[in-house]
């Protein structure tokens, strides 16, 4: 059972890769600006998603007591409810990309990194009420977090790969910070990450 929490977290490390670039090519000036302010801002949110992952995972384990699995599962989802919530600010500060429908998929994704914020938070609440004193209340419990969280990860981000698709795709594969959140994505972030 809690194999399938565990699972069900690393589905949700495919959100993030979302947003990091894929091929380069050359791209205007005022592109780049945009794609670097997003990158450098993204990227300790990407990482804090990672070192939320892990953590989750580390006390997901059969043998950890359910107090223990509560609080990390309460920690890890409220900061990845806060990373979100950190990527949709910045994606609104940086402005629409100067590329065609910039503003609505600019506004769209904002829209969809939002609603994962809250899908985090709604998580954290319901791991929160989980009864730790009974081991079988406490399992079938998670389950159904495990479940919701499954479902959280098969949603997709759709609104973030239509707002990184061609020009702006590239401008952001250029950067420096948005490379290293590919690479850094998975792994484990240094504590200095996870602070908010």
């Amino acid at each position: 059972m809690n194999k399938k929490l565990a699972a069900a977290l690393s589905g949700g490390a495919v959100l993030v890769l979302a947003l990091s670039g894929c091929s380069s090519d050359d791209t205007n000036d005022q592109l780049n600006s945009w794609a670097k302010k997003v990158c450098d801002s993204v990227q300790p949110q990407i990482k804090k998603i990672a070192a939320a992952n892990a953590s989750i995972q580390k006390e997901t384990s059969d043998d950890s007591a359910p107090a223990d699995v509560q609080k990390a599962d309460s920690q890890g989802f409220q900061d990845i409810s806060d990373a979100y919530k950190a990527m949709a600010t910045a994606i609104q500060k940086a402005g629409a990309p100067d590329v065609e429908d910039g503003a609505t998929k600019q506004k769209n994704a904002v829209t969809e990194l939002n609603q994962l914020s809250a899908a985090y938070a709604e998580l954290k609440k319901k791991s929160d009420a989980l009864n730790t004193k009974d081991q079988a209340k406490f399992a079938d419990g998670l389950e159904g977090v495990a479940t919701e969280l499954e479902k959280l990860s098969q949603t997709g981000s759709d609104a973030l790969k239509e707002l990184e698709k061609g020009e702006v795709g590239q401008a952001m594969a250029e950067q420096e910070s948005c490379k290293s959140a590919t690479v850094s994505g998975t792994a484990s972030a240094p504590a200095s990450a996870a602070k908010s």
